[in-house]
């Protein structure tokens, strides 16, 4: 199926997923653009998952607040207007720093990112996750929790 154009306007965004204390607004899935995702995520101050890999590109622009990101030994404060690529295979993670933050989080083709987000809100209620059914999410989706040496 060839893509076809299309405009989201904030009245047509779907209600945003609860991602372990992620907003997370779908903007375009690979099934409306035929290869890659955008979202816009926002989280409280501290929250963010942990390092992981999976086999698809991501990019994030922050917009608001400081987001620390983490890839192989680097560990950097992003103020708004910075943009982070990090290819796929590459360990990484972020944490919300003061006050929160924003960020849009673009994927690169064969993403399975947004399918993903939206398994962890359907299967992982608020509150203290259950770690192990978070792993076996993310597993079934491509993802895998770096564990710490």
């Amino acid at each position: 199926m060839k893509p076809q154009p299309f405009i989201v306007s904030p009245n047509d965004y779907d209600p945003a997923l609860n991602v372990l204390g992620t907003k997370v607004t779908v903007l375009a899935s690979s099934a409306a653009t035929q290869g890659y995702e955008i979202t816009l995520q926002q989280g409280d101050e501290g929250t963010g998952p942990p390092l992981h890999h999976h086999d698809w590109d991501e990019s994030f622009f922050v917009l608001k607040g400081q987001i620390e990101f983490s890839y192989g030994n680097k560990t950097v404060m992003c103020l708004p207007g910075t943009l982070v690529h990090v290819p796929g295979g590459t360990e990484h993670g972020f944490r919300y720093g003061p006050g929160g933050g924003e960020m849009f989080e673009l994927t690169g083709q064969g993403s399975m990112a947004t399918r993903m987000f939206t398994a962890l809100s359907r299967e992982i209620p608020q509150g203290p996750p259950d770690i192990p059914k978070v792993q076996e999410v993310l597993k079934q989706n491509g993802v895998t929790v770096v564990t710490p040496a």
